[in-house]
């Protein structure tokens, strides 16, 4: 009996391709870059974390196409959750910051399609359990921001040396935690903010986080601001900036930020419906600038296909 379930399950998703209907694409924590005019979007696999971390390639940043495994098992450290990955240049090539055995790791690349690969399998050093990596070039200076697990799920930030293999001593510290309200819905004993992103814009810093575990419907996106990469961070009134109140489905959260020449996005994920968190769906919501914060622009939630 489930042998038939799983050929009628196999036969309406190619009913499907073959109507020309797309399919949503499944990446949880996404982001995405831009080089040489196409796409490159990452995530946690949707069911295949314990694999790596796909790939996929658009012309257009809506519609995808698989490009395999863009860091494997093997090829990296870690055996099993793969989580929350980060891809930028360097230095005339491409690293992936990325998740595994709740440990942060680093892996380089000729192509931002990969393979991500490590000469030495191991993670950064650290006195804690680490995910959620965020990198940031700035003034000189390369700053990691993560979540480390120690009461909760905590953002910090600190220095990473030139070869992106080890923390500067002395740079670590906290950048904020959950607290009470909307960053924890339900009063958690393990309460969780995650999913840092930082950017640079006008002379500030505003980073882009998410609250309550995911999967909570209200896990959603908040911003702090600071007049300095290492803060202190000021978490704005507004928040959470981005919410099922804004998206309509539950659990919208932990992503990046895209810009697309003068277009500001967001990539997030979402539950798969309104009673099952996985596997996650991807969808991009659009912001501007109008003032000192980003502001969400109206009917722009969108949703990725494959």
């Amino acid at each position: 009996m489930k042998s038939l379930v799983h050929v009628i399950v196999i036969l309406l998703l190619c009913a499907r391709v073959f109507a020309g209907d797309s399919l949503p694409l499944l990446l949880a924590d996404p982001t995405i870059i831009r080089h040489k005019g196409l796409y490159y979007a990452y995530g946690t696999a949707g069911g295949n974390a314990d694999k790596g971390i796909p790939v996929y390639t658009s012309k257009d940043m809506q519609s995808w196409k698989a490009g395999g495994m863009a860091l494997k098992v093997g090829d990296s450290y870690g055996t099993k959750g793969f989580w929350a990955p980060q891809v930028f240049s360097y230095q005339k090539k491409f690293y992936m910051a990325y998740t595994a055995n709740e440990n942060i790791a680093i892996a380089v690349s000729d192509n931002p399609g990969g393979p991500f690969k490590q000469q030495k399998l191991q993670a950064l050093p650290a006195d804690k359990r680490m995910i959620d990596p965020f990198v940031l070039f700035d003034g000189g200076k390369i700053y990691l921001y993560h979540v480390r697990l120690d009461e909760g799920n905590r953002i910090f930030v600190t220095q990473l040396n030139t070869a992106l293999d080890a923390f500067i001593p002395g740079t670590l510290q906290e950048c904020l935690h959950a607290e009470k309200g909307w960053e924890d819905t339900q009063n958690a004993s393990w309460p969780v903010s995650e999913g840092p992103t930082v950017i640079r814009k006008n002379g500030k810093y505003y980073m882009f986080y998410s609250c309550n575990d995911f999967r909570n419907p209200d896990y959603a996106v908040g911003i702090a601001v600071s007049q300095s990469p290492a803060g202190p961070w000021v978490k704005q009134a507004g928040n959470p900036f981005i919410s099922r109140k804004h998206t309509g489905e539950n659990g919208s959260g932990h992503g990046d930020v895209v810009r697309a020449g003068n277009s500001w996005w967001y990539v997030l994920h979402t539950h798969n419906t309104s009673t099952k968190v996985s596997p996650r769906k991807t969808a991009i919501i659009q912001f501007n600038w109008t003032g000192a914060l980003p502001e969400l622009i109206p009917g722009s939630f969108t949703w990725l296909t494959r």
